[in-house]
């Protein structure tokens, strides 16, 4: 059993001259990230916006509906999606 292989000697002393490169390099400007949205995801963001009075209204319905105990829930259409989910066919 070989401990001391000398192909490993030879890549500690490369890893520790890049270390010493790098350090010698001298102060890197900071990378900064940027992020740019293109003008149909701007599009999107404004159409998305209309209909929040409408969705604001469901879901204060919905919370008022679970709120009170009226809110009710079809099994069968909860069934089907589960059907389809756990089966690789979809069929019952």
């Amino acid at each position: 059993m070989k401990i001391n292989e000398p192909g490993r000697i030879g890549m500690v002393n490369a890893y520790q001259k890049h270390q010493e490169q790098a350090s010698d390099a001298g102060p890197k400007a900071k990378r900064t990230d940027k992020v740019q949205i293109s003008a149909e995801a701007h599009q999107l963001l404004s159409s998305s916006k209309v209909d929040t009075a409408a969705k604001a209204e469901r879901m204060q319905s919905l919370k008022h509906e679970v709120a009170t105990g009226t809110y009710y829930v079809d099994a069968s259409k909860i069934a089907e999606k589960l059907v389809s989910y756990f089966k690789p066919d979809g069929k019952a």
